[in-house]
């Protein structure tokens, strides 16, 4: 894996997570998240319905420590098939 990165850390990252709609969603999304970071700010979590109602997605926008924390969280939610895309 290369440890070179364009980001510099820490950083505020936002990481988008795209699922169906629920207020189930919305937690799984946030836990996802917070059990590579801590707790996470309610102001740091957006999330936006799809215009049929149907598909929620949350961006919850981390201070970011290293490329691995970032690459462990997208591991981390990729790998939830509740998931249906992050970004």
């Amino acid at each position: 894996m290369n440890d070179e990165s364009l980001l510099e850390f820490p950083c505020d990252f936002p990481i988008k997570i795209m699922g169906r709609e629920s207020t189930e969603f919305r937690a799984l999304a946030r836990a996802l998240v917070e059990k590579h970071t801590g707790p996470i700010a309610d102001d740091a979590i957006y999330s936006a319905l799809s215009r049929n109602g149907s598909f929620v997605s949350v961006t919850i926008t981390v201070n970011a420590r290293s490329q691995q924390q970032l690459d462990d969280i997208y591991r981390e939610i990729t790998s939830n098939d509740e998931v249906l895309m992050a970004l």
